[in-house]
Formats: structure tokens, sequence, C-alpha cells
């Protein structure tokens, strides 16, 4: 996958963060870090569609220019729902941990001890994701500037809170100059910050 590719398809997973599963968001990530463009070509347009997870015309665009050189089929792309904008997310999100849980710590202290002086990385900040309707359990969220390669710096870090316990690991990585969708935003507002790398002007700024 040459560059554009993999920054499209970086790009349009953040924008499915909230919208897909954490389960196999994180994986397509990982796929992605990896280089395991066949099998993201051929799996996530299958589970868009099962998921009933509808597109916008430039996410649309992003998934093709991404997975079509990788072989998605076109039948599946086509198939594809279209939306005009994305609804609000039917998440909540806070600064406070509503579990005392040690890896919120320990996340803290590992991820600054990776990011220090790393120039392909800006700030590292944390949140708390809760399901707006119906109970449910806190997700840790973790946002990060990068001025390279976001897809394997996701990939990174996902590996990094795997380690520390986390399965299904929600990592942001946001490179420089996007508009941040509206799941980011409203977890970015209520973000604290965690750590610290050397990128230049690589400050998140809550809204």
């Amino acid at each position: 996958m040459d560059s554009y590719a993999e920054s499209d398809c970086h790009e349009l997973l953040l924008r499915l963060a909230g919208r897909l599963p954490d389960r196999q968001l994180w994986r397509f990530r990982d796929w992605l870090a990896a280089g395991a463009v066949t099998a993201l070509a051929r799996t996530l347009p299958l589970t868009l569609l099962r998921e009933r997870v509808g597109l916008t015309a430039e996410e649309s665009r992003l998934l093709t220019n991404a997975l079509r050189p990788a072989g998605a089929d076109p039948e599946r792309l086509n198939a594809l729902p279209w939306v005009d904008e994305i609804a609000e997310v039917d998440y909540t999100f806070t600064s406070e941990s509503p579990e005392w849980v040690s890896m919120g710590d320990s996340a803290g202290v590992v991820l600054g001890a990776i990011v220090r002086d790393r120039t392909d990385i800006g700030e590292v900040r944390g949140t708390w994701r809760l399901p707006r309707t119906g109970g449910g359990a806190a997700n840790r969220v973790v946002l990060v500037t990068a001025t390279t390669q976001p897809a394997r710096l996701a990939g990174e870090l996902q590996r990094v809170l795997r380690a520390l316990g986390e399965h299904e690991p929600s990592v942001e990585v946001i490179p420089r100059g996007i508009l941040l969708p509206r799941y980011h935003q409203a977890a970015l507002a209520a973000s604290v910050p965690l750590a610290m790398g050397a990128a230049e002007g690589g400050h998140l700024v809550p809204s």
C-alpha cells in the first residue's frame, strides 16, 4: 500500500471510531499498521455492510482509494449505504475514570516513557468513554497527535495498551491538519494530558 492509500485508510478508520465496535476497529488498525492490506480490503467492506454503517461521500472516497487497488470487491463497495452527515455518537466522555483502576496510572507512565524525545509524536491525552444510554463499562480513549506515519503509530500504541491489559484499545492518532469528527471533538473536550513527545507544535487543543 502506498503512503497516500495508507493515509486515506487511516483517516477512514479514524472517522469510524464510535461507529464500529472496538473489537473490530482495533483489529483493522492493527492490520493496517502491519501492512495486511489484502485482509483489510476483503473484510472491512463486509463488516461495514454487516454493521449497517453508512458512509458520507468523503468516507466512500477514502474507502475506494485505499482498498479498491488492494482487491476490495467493487460490488460490496457500491452496496454500502450513503449518508449526508454523521449523526451524534451514542457516547459521553469524562476526564475521570468512573472506576478506579490501576491501568490509568500505569498507561500514563508507560506512554510517557515511549513518546519522550520522539519527534513524530506530539501530545498524548486521555479520556473515558461511556455509553449515552443503557449502561455499560467505561472505555479508555487515548488521543495522540502525529507528524508522520499515523497508522503505524496507532498500531504501536495499541500493542502497548494491550500489554497493559486493555484487550480492545482505543487509540486515536490524529494527523496534523485533519478536521476532527464529532466523536473526537467530544473526546478531546473531556480529556486530560498524559504525555508529551518532542514534535514541534504538537498540542491537541480541547474545544
